[in-house]
């Protein structure tokens, strides 16, 4: 794997990129949010590491955007890959 500080994070909801960011720009670098994840919690491989988002989503959009049941949301990893999910409403 290349230099994790040069992937790039893309969020696609609906296809549209509604976020895009260098890896690099995270507060904390990958070893050290491994590192500290792993104080609490024993790692296996396919474990997800959820660390926050870049800007551009929800209240912090003009007008605002949410996510609604239906929707399909890409979030991509360069040279890694593709995860893709799609929205659904909280049973009632």
């Amino acid at each position: 794997m290349p230099d994790p500080r040069k992937l790039t994070l893309t969020t696609r909801l609906n296809g549209q990129v509604v976020q895009q960011e260098s890896v690099g720009e995270l507060c904390f670098d990958i070893p050290q949010l491994i590192e500290y994840c792993s104080t609490w919690s024993e790692l296996q491989p396919g474990d997800v590491i959820v660390t926050g988002t870049p800007g551009g989503v929800g209240a912090g959009r003009t007008p605002p955007l949410w996510m609604k049941n239906g929707d399909n949301v890409e979030v991509e990893i360069s040279g890694i890959g593709v995860l893709r999910n799609k929205v659904v409403a909280e049973a009632a």
